[in-house]
């Protein structure tokens, strides 16, 4: 089968959920606007700490099999966004949650700080190269909080940003590694390199944070959430010159509430409030931000920044192989 996709953008997260707390938003309105929408996820999560009393089994000091139960929870959550393209970096489980900084999981030698930055690299610019995406979101080189496998998923996805725009390397079909989606085998001829217009990072400016924490210290929040005591609960915050973009998704908000109760190992949903497994309680927000890293940036909207990812971006159409039924990157 094949689409002509003049709008075609590619998000790059560390685990399972990332997706739907920082940028569900944003992939809910650009899929709904029928903007191809992929999603590459570079872990399973193994170590993500575990909510519901009853899975704790799951827990990688018990049964170890919490990656696996979060592909399902993955999965529902791309339905409820309505994205359909969705790969695990690599493969699913070729490399594994990391743990937070300064956890012993960061030195497991299957850990994803620890791989090799080329080999992930090559791996995400094969899929870059297969997709052709005109922009690329990921973290920044803080990694939004500075967790080991956001920092290093913004190192990758920069490298494979470098790769698959360079004529002089050559990547096969199948690169980005089996289950991944797209071409597999190594058959046919070497992807065409691909330069993505515009490469962003998910961030959050210290202005919204603040009104963020002001709400939520003012107003009653479900049973078992607890207010920020400050802006240290809720470290994601950037000085607001750094932020160049404001995506509106208000009219998506519905569905990303969805997603994030899909991952319920993960995140408890309330309503428009949700807290983590330390219970502070935060808002979820159908209005998200961007920093442009690399490319030109657009014209500024009524907001002050852009207020379209691909301001300025040359929209021409580009007719591109689409896996049938465009679920052979997808999890499960």
């Amino acid at each position: 089968m094949t689409s002509s996709l003049n709008r075609r953008l590619l998000l790059v997260h560390a685990h399972p959920d990332d997706e739907s707390i920082g940028t569900g938003a944003t992939m809910a309105k650009y899929a709904a606007e029928g903007a191809h929408v992929t999603l590459v996820t570079c872990t399973l999560g193994e170590l993500g700490e575990i909510i519901p009393p009853g899975l704790a089994a799951l827990g990688a000091d018990r049964d170890d099999q919490l990656g696996g139960y979060r592909i399902g929870e993955l999965n529902a959550a791309c339905q409820a966004l309505g994205v359909t393209d969705h790969r695990f970096l690599g493969g699913p489980g070729r490399w594994r949650d990391s743990g937070m900084i300064g956890t012993p999981g960061n030195d497991d030698p299957r850990a994803f700080w620890q791989a090799d930055t080329e080999e992930a690299a090559t791996a995400l610019a094969a899929v870059i190269r297969e997709v052709r995406p005109q922009v690329v979101v990921t973290y920044d080189n803080d990694g939004f909080y500075g967790h080991p496998d956001h920092i290093q998923a913004h190192r990758v996805a920069w490298r494979a940003f470098q790769l698959a725009a360079d004529p002089a390397v050559t990547i096969e079909p199948g690169a980005g590694g089996p289950g991944a989606g797209g071409p597999g085998g190594g058959c046919g001829p070497a992807l065409p390199p691909w330069a993505v217009s515009k490469f962003y990072a998910s961030t959050t400016p210290q202005s919204f944070l603040n009104a963020e924490i002001r709400t939520l210290q003012a107003q009653p929040l479900p049973h078992g959430f607890i207010p920020p005591a400050s802006a240290a609960d809720l470290v994601y915050g950037v000085p607001d010159e750094q932020v160049t973009t404001e995506i509106d998704g208000s009219a998506h908000l519905d569905a990303k509430l969805a997603a994030m109760q899909a991952h319920a190992t993960q995140i408890t949903v309330d309503g428009v409030f949700f807290a983590l497994s330390n219970k502070v309680g935060q808002l979820a927000s159908g209005v998200e931000h961007y920093a442009l890293l690399s490319g030109r940036r657009g014209p500024d909207g009524s907001c002050g920044r852009e207020d379209d990812l691909f301001a300025g971006v040359d929209e021409r159409p580009v007719t591109q192989p689409v896996p049938d039924g465009a679920t052979a990157g997808r999890a499960g």
